[in-house]
C-alpha cells in the first residue's frame, strides 16, 4: 500500500511556496494568493488548510525576494511619538488588524519624541522599502518625510498634521468634540472651565483643541482658560497648585483634560486632594480605568480602532493606485458622562 503522506521536511534548507503547496495539496497559485492581496478569493477551508501547512513546515515568506520580483513587501511602516501612550497602543492594534486582514505586515517603529532616533527608524523603514507608511508623530524630520513622499511612497498621517505635507489625514473631529465637552459641562451647570494640555509646541491636534476651547468659551461667554502643563517633576507641583486654585473658586469648576496622560496626572492630584466632589473632570480619551477612579471620570471616547483602521484602508488604496488629491477624514468622540461632572453641589 503507497504512503500517500507528504514528504518529510528537509532542515538542511528553506521551506519554500512549492513545499507548502504540496502539503496542503493545493496549487502554488492559491498559497501566493495566501500571502497576497488576494487572500480573500480563497474559501475559508483553504485558508485553513494553507495555514496548516505553512505552521507544520515552518514557513516564512520571503518580503525581501517578493519586493524584487513583484514590487512589493507588502510591509507598512509605522512611525510613532510614543508607544506608552494608551492611544498610540491602541490604535497600533487596530491598524495591526487591519494589515492583517489586507494580507499586510506592520513594522512599528517608536521615536520617543527623539528627533535622531526618529530619522534612524525612518532610514530602517526606507531601506526595508516598506510599500507605504503611516506617521503619527511631532515631524521632527518633515524635509526626510517630504522626500520619501516625492520619490512615491504611499503616506498617511494620523492625528496630528505636519507643516505642508501635503497627504492624508485620519484623526479626531477635535472642534466637535471640544464643543460636545463644553456644552455638557455648561448643562450640568459648571461655569469656570480650564483646558489642561501638554505643551502645545507646534503639536497640530493640541493646539486645535486649545482653540477650539478658547473660541467655544468665548462664544458662550465663559470664564475660561487654557493651562499648559509638563506633568513631570516641577511640572506636577505647578499641576497641584493649579488644581487647588480651580477647587478654591466660588462658581462651580471643571477642567477638560486634553488627552489620556493628563487625565491620569489629574486624577493622581485630586486622589491626593479628596477633590473630586470639588472640582468636575472630563477628559478626551476613554482609558480602561476611567469608569473605576472617584466617581467615575466622564470621557469623550476617541474612535481609536475606526481612526486606526481608516489610516490603513487610506494608505492601500494610494498603495492600489489612487492618486486623488489628499483628504482628511475627521471622525466625531463619544460622550461617556460618569459622575466626574454631575451639577455640583
Amino acid at each position: 500500500m503507497s504512503d500517500s503522506r507528504p514528504p518529510a521536511r528537509d532542515n538542511t534548507r528553506r521551506p519554500t511556496i512549492r513545499d507548502v503547496a504540496r502539503d496542503a495539496g493545493i496549487s502554488k497559485t492559491s498559497v501566493s494568493r495566501y500571502f497576497g492581496a488576494e487572500r480573500h478569493l480563497l474559501s475559508a477551508a483553504m485558508q485553513a488548510r494553507i495555514e496548516r501547512s505553512v505552521e507544520r513546515l515552518g514557513f516564512r515568506p520571503d518580503r525581501i525576494a517578493a519586493s524584487l520580483r513583484g514590487g512589493r513587501t507588502r510591509l507598512i511602516g509605522a512611525l510613532v511619538a510614543d508607544i506608552r501612550n494608551p492611544y498610540s497602543v491602541a490604535l497600533i492594534h487596530a491598524a495591526e488588524r487591519a494589515c492583517g486582514e489586507a494580507g499586510y505586515s506592520l513594522m512599528v517603529c517608536n521615536t520617543d519624541n527623539d528627533e535622531a532616533l526618529e530619522r534612524r527608524h525612518l532610514d530602517v523603514l526606507d531601506g526595508y522599502s516598506v510599500d507605504g507608511l503611516i506617521v503619527n508623530t511631532v515631524g521632527r524630520n518633515t524635509q526626510a518625510l517630504e522626500d520619501m513622499r516625492r520619490r512615491g511612497l504611499p503616506m498617511v498621517l494620523v492625528d496630528r498634521q505636519i507643516g505642508a505635507l501635503d497627504c492624508d489625514m485620519v484623526g479626531l473631529d477635535d472642534i466637535a468634540a471640544v464643543g460636545q465637552a463644553v456644552a455638557h459641562l455648561v448643562a450640568h451647570g459648571f461655569e469656570r472651565l480650564e483646558l489642561i494640555t501638554e505643551p502645545v509646541a507646534g503639536i497640530s491636534s493640541r493646539l486645535a483643541r486649545a482653540e477650539a476651547f478658547d473660541a467655544e468659551c468665548r462664544r458662550r461667554g465663559l470664564r475660561s482658560s487654557v493651562y499648559e502643563s509638563a506633568l513631570q517633576d516641577t511640572g506636577a507641583d505647578a499641576l497641584e497648585a493649579r488644581l487647588r486654585g480651580l477647587i478654591a473658586e466660588p462658581a462651580p469648576a471643571a477642567v477638560i483634560c486634553a488627552n489620556g496622560v493628563v487625565t491620569l496626572a489629574v486624577c493622581h492630584v485630586l486622589q491626593r486632594l479628596a477633590g473630586f466632589d470639588r472640582l468636575g473632570v472630563l477628559g478626551i480619551d476613554e482609558l480602561a480605568w476611567c469608569a473605576l477612579v472617584g466617581p467615575g471620570i466622564s470621557t469623550l471616547a476617541q474612535p481609536v480602532d475606526a481612526i486606526g483602521r481608516q489610516a490603513i484602508e487610506t494608505l492601500l488604496s494610494r498603495i492600489d493606485g489612487d492618486h486623488g488629491p489628499a483628504v482628511i477624514h475627521r471622525l466625531p468622540a463619544t460622550l461617556n458622562a460618569r459622575g466626574s461632572t454631575a451639577p455640583p453641589a
